[in-house]
């Protein structure tokens, strides 16, 4: 059996995936940081898995699954596996500068030497007030999305947004006190928007929708876990539409089309995580995990 994990993270998941599957099995981990690919090695040869032989590990974005697999001479795994967002050691690190509680440069790509790539402080620095506005709109469903831009294109004209402390503070400033989140920190939406335009996450995610019928064989299925609503909505669309059967009009009396479903929904309802994980990890309180089995 093999197993695809293209977010490898730190390897939690793929230490069990490939406890699972042995012996015999073999996992192909991807993860976009160098550094946490190389964490993620020394993790499973210190759980007793041999590289080459029971796994192998690749630095490249989650979307180029398919090279990968070709390059192990796999045609289409057993399973396939995405945890999707940022891993906690990203939120951990205060260089990398996703956090809003620990001061760091705005930077917030999963890969600084990737080409092509933009860091939240270029974006901060060269996008319009317009664009500002959508993309925290779009990917932070910010409601004073248009504030906060205008508050940035103004005081960039002052000095450069270059730490997380100067962008958390400029936010808190835009947004009226009554309307901040109970629960979350008021730029929340902000960094989240921000680094889903940095490292072009729902592109990416639409790129491996786009490819998993193609790929997977009969019996296969795919696991895939999100945080919030932007992630789990194509997930959960794409899902729905190649487990549907007849696409015809329903005033026709017989079906024209030979449309047959290409999956059964294993989770009919979302798994989520229960009471006494959410008590031991606090960031597994919005995960959901959607599994879908190829026919």
């Amino acid at each position: 059996m093999v197993v695809l994990d293209g977010t490898l993270g730190a390897a939690g998941h793929a230490t069990e995936f490939l406890k699972a599957i042995q012996p015999g099995g073999f996992l192909i981990g991807l993860d976009r940081d160098p550094q946490v690919a190389e964490l993620a090695v020394r993790n499973l040869e210190a759980a007793g898995f041999a590289r080459g032989s029971q796994f192998e590990v690749e630095v490249t974005r989650f979307s180029g699954f398919r090279k990968a697999l070709e390059r192990r001479r796999v045609a289409a795994p057993d399973r396939l596996f995405l945890d999707l967002g940022v891993c906690s050691l990203h939120l951990d690190e205060a260089k990398r500068g996703f956090s809003l509680r620990r001061e760091g440069p705005l930077d917030m790509r999963l890969n600084p030497g990737e080409p092509g790539t933009r860091s939240a402080a270029e974006i901060l620095a060269t996008e319009t007030e317009s664009r500002l506005s959508w993309i925290f709109e779009k990917y932070g469903e910010e409601r004073f999305a248009r504030r906060v831009a205008r508050e940035i294109v103004s005081a960039r004209g002052r000095e450069p947004l270059e730490t997380t402390s100067q962008l958390r503070e400029l936010v808190a400033r835009s947004i009226p006190r009554k309307a901040w989140p109970p629960q979350v920190d008021v730029a929340t939406r902000v960094f989240q928007a921000l680094r889903i335009e940095a490292n072009q996450e729902l592109a990416e995610l639409d790129e491996v929708l786009k490819q998993l019928p193609e790929i997977m064989k009969t019996g296969g299925r795919a696991g895939i876990i999100s945080f919030h609503s932007l992630e789990d909505r194509p997930v959960k669309k794409a899902f729905r539409e190649w487990a549907q059967g007849c696409v015809c009009p329903p005033e026709l009396p017989i079906c024209v089309c030979s449309n047959e479903p290409s999956i059964r929904i294993l989770t009919p309802k979302p798994a989520v995580a229960e009471t006494e994980e959410v008590e031991a990890n606090p960031r597994s309180r919005s995960a959901k995990l959607r599994v879908a089995e190829w026919l």
